[in-house]
């Protein structure tokens, strides 16, 4: 082993057994492209929301626009936009819940003046109250993308897969024995001074770097939809609610959008996701009326059925005492094709940064749905690395090196820690089917609205508190 690399992997790793296991990783994605790499300061693999906000922040700021930097995105970017005149009458079923704070930074670097106001739903209510934004994921996409070719300065290498990332050799003019080279589809290399994984939950990025990532699976899938209500609310057009019941086997979640329309997202285990998904769609329709109408024995018997949930949910109704105004208005149709489901589960790496690199969004953390936070931690992340980068250009240090970037993972790991514990200890609380806790359980957050503390943790966050 070089001794550069002796020393990199004896800091990431200091037991024998990891340190095997870190010089297997460096073998295993080695390239043999003889050609030599293109140099950049930064390189981020993953074209999501998190790594197209920390491109655009580099490209905002006065201070780091003079940086060298690229994008790596397997997918097709231009594919994947969102019509320029799309139509208001369907909507996409991954949509996210936008908080002032993640809203503030789209506007900080210019990007929210290019976001599809019209598909955009302010609310202003829900269980605790708070105020955030429903958006579609490739509006958000679209509008950094937007912003990103009115700066200019990005070479996007899309749709390009990675290869292969390996460390550097030094040469006689450039020592880049330290550098990650990263090897594409295309037979091109890159090597950057900083690589940036926004690749994601399974990260080839983390793996390249030896970051370990812990945590565990719910046993649950979250299902997705985008739905059809038979009015704009309670609340009425200009004062949209949120609402979101917890039940035994996970929270059920209406998120208004535009119109009459809303965002489905139920968490529940994956046997019931499955008869979800296979109902007809005037069934599934019943199911989600169901989910904030009727008891817990009832969704019971509702999820056996193979059919004709129609008819049994309208019976059990009018034998269940229901404040209509405390409920969602009634869902009357579900847009074709948009009920999906995904598997829930927890993770974190040990830590945000390495030997030049740096994990954000899904990379360092996955987190449960039941609050809503997944994204807006990852436009976080993308803000604190830029302000990271932005502070190691201005007092002249090298911006891939693991002191330039300490100020970064302290500042988010702490945060993001402290959001997947609440998060996590609020699913297993609704999870208890017996004993006094159950107690507590009732409809959307009314036991966390009475536990000040909580509370205010989570109204904090909403808000974008530290």
């Amino acid at each position: 082993m070089p001794p550069r690399l002796r020393l990199i992997a004896l800091r990431q790793f200091p037991t024998r057994p990891a340190l095997q296991f870190r010089i297997q990783l460096q073998r295993r994605f080695t390239s043999s492209s003889a050609a030599p790499p293109e140099i950049y300061d930064v390189a981020c693999v993953g074209g999501g929301p998190a790594g197209l906000s920390l491109l655009t922040g580099l490209r905002n700021s006065k201070i780091t626009s003079g940086l060298k930097v690229a994008l790596i995105e397997g997918q097709d970017l231009h594919k994947n936009r969102l019509p320029k005149h799309a139509s208001l009458d369907g909507f996409s079923n991954r949509c996210s819940s936008l908080t002032p704070a993640s809203v503030k930074n789209l506007e900080e670097i210019g990007a929210w003046s290019h976001a599809s106001r019209p598909r955009i739903q302010p609310y202003q209510e829900m269980q605790p109250t708070t105020i955030a934004y429903m958006i579609e994921n490739t509006n958000i996409t679209t509008t950094l993308l937007s912003r990103l070719s009115e700066l200019g300065g990005v070479d996007i290498f899309s749709p390009q897969k990675v290869d292969s990332i390996s460390l550097g050799t030094e040469t006689p003019s450039l020592d880049l024995s330290s550098w990650p080279i990263i090897a594409l589809s295309s037979g091109k290399t890159l090597a950057a001074r900083l690589l940036v994984g926004a690749d994601g939950a399974n990260s080839p990025v983390r793996t390249f770097a030896g970051i370990p990532s812990r945590g565990f699976d719910y046993n649950r899938h979250g299902v997705v939809a985008s739905l059809k209500l038979s009015g704009p609310g309670w609340g009425g057009p200009d004062h949209k609610i949120a609402y979101q019941r917890f039940l035994p086997t996970g929270p059920i979640a209406m998120l208004p959008l535009p119109g009459n329309s809303a965002s489905l997202v139920w968490s529940t285990t994956p046997e019931r996701a499955a008869v979800l998904k296979s109902l007809p769609e005037h069934d599934f329709v019943a199911m989600v009326n169901a989910g904030f109408r009727l008891s817990v024995t009832d969704l019971e018997h509702l999820h056996t059925m193979p059919s004709g949930q129609v008819e049994e949910v309208a019976w059990r109704e009018k034998a269940t005492p229901i404040d209509a105004r405390s409920i969602p208005q009634p869902v009357t149709a579900v847009q074709s094709g948009t009920v999906a489901s995904f598997p829930l589960k927890l993770r974190h790496a040990d830590t945000y940064t390495g030997e030049r690199v740096a994990l954000v969004g899904d990379a360092a953390h996955t987190i449960h749905p039941l609050a809503g936070q997944g994204l807006n931690q990852g436009q976080g992340d993308a803000a604190a690395l830029v302000s990271t980068i932005e502070q190691a250009v201005l007092t002249g240090q090298d911006i891939g090196s693991v002191l330039a970037l300490e100020g970064y993972n302290s500042e988010r790991y702490a945060a993001n820690n402290a959001m997947l514990g609440v998060c996590d200890k609020l699913h297993r609380l609704y999870s208890v089917e017996s004993g006094p806790v159950v107690g507590l359980r009732s409809w959307g957050l009314k036991a966390v609205d009475a536990m000040g503390p909580l509370k205010g943790f989570f109204m904090s966050r909403a808000a974008g508190g530290a």
